[in-house]
């Protein structure tokens, strides 16, 4: 005889019964319920993962120093020799432009051209800063330079 959907069963040992604790006396794990006699993992179920057993915590022994400024405005440094071969002559260049051609990474929202590298090609730059040297080096080309707005941060 063959077997059938009513006669399978598991094979024996594959199914453990639950282990019932806290039952009573009678089940042999009633009364400490397998924790053994007192002790701290007696009281509660698991340390929490920062615990270390008493002693003063890494989080508190480490100094805390310094000042974060969360209204900080983080401005982003290209130098004008970047420029040179990325942009053809007369293009504008922009944030989405730089972002486009990889040359500030995509984080960079404000974005400052500075003096560093030579520039041969007339560009119209849009920027959020120019510095002194880098306008003269862009105007020098025959280019020409337009400022944009820098955002307001809010003092909460």
């Amino acid at each position: 005889m063959g077997t059938t959907l009513q006669t399978l069963s598991p094979p024996p040992g594959a199914r453990k019964r639950r282990k019932r604790v806290g039952r009573g006396i009678g089940s042999r794990r009633g009364k400490t319920s397998t924790r053994g006699v007192k002790g701290q993992l007696a009281r509660h179920n698991q340390m929490p993962d920062h615990f270390e057993g008493g002693q003063n915590p890494i989080q508190r022994r480490i100094p805390k120093r310094g000042f974060v400024n969360i209204h900080r405005l983080e401005i982003h440094g290209v130098n004008v020799g970047r420029l040179e071969g990325a942009f053809k002559a007369g293009e504008e260049v922009t944030v989405a432009s730089l972002h486009a051609r990889n040359l500030v990474p995509k984080r960079a929202k404000l974005i400052k051209l500075l003096g560093e590298g030579e520039l041969g090609t007339a560009l119209n730059v849009r920027l959020h800063g120019v510095s002194e040297t880098a306008r003269q080096k862009i105007e020098a080309a025959g280019g020409s330079v337009q400022l944009l707005a820098k955002p307001e941060v809010s003092a909460d």
